[in-house]
């Protein structure tokens, strides 16, 4: 099973990462787990002038292990092996993207849980990618 474990360095996401790990028994055999840390873009317009390319995929690169870091170690305790991605982008767009293209059997990934009012005008990259992909979706709270 193929099981995309999207983060972005929050509780919500860390309640997912441990979901997994408290939970890995219910899989036959150990899962190839994908941990994805999606960069939203900087706006470049001017930037760009002042700060070239390697640098910026520099800060990409910096910005997402840092995101990334709690949750290798804790994947790393339990034992899972795991291949990490890094992308630029919109999350939930690419979460789904990338489900598609590595052919996850699974998302699992975090949610705040809001609801109502705020979930309505703010919205959620959760509930985005339940939209967006192919595969089940499995949201922690």
């Amino acid at each position: 099973m193929k099981i995309l474990l999207p983060v972005d360095g929050s509780d919500c996401a860390l309640r997912a990462v441990e979901h997994l790990i408290v939970h890995g028994n219910w899989f036959r055999d150990l899962p190839e787990i994908h941990l994805l840390h999606v960069h939203a873009p900087i706006p470049i317009g001017r930037i760009q002038a002042y700060v070239g390319n390697e640098t910026l995929h520099a800060y990409y690169q910096e910005e997402s292990q840092a995101q990334l870091s709690e949750a290798q170690k804790k994947l790393d305790a339990a034992g899972y092996i795991y291949t990490t991605h890094i992308h630029v982008g919109q999350p939930a767009e690419v979460v789904g993207k990338i489900a598609s293209e590595l052919a996850c059997d699974l998302i699992l990934m975090g949610t705040h849980g809001r609801s109502g009012i705020a979930g309505l005008v703010m919205g959620s990259v959760a509930s985005r990618v339940l939209h967006l992909a192919a595969c089940p979706v499995l949201l922690v709270k």
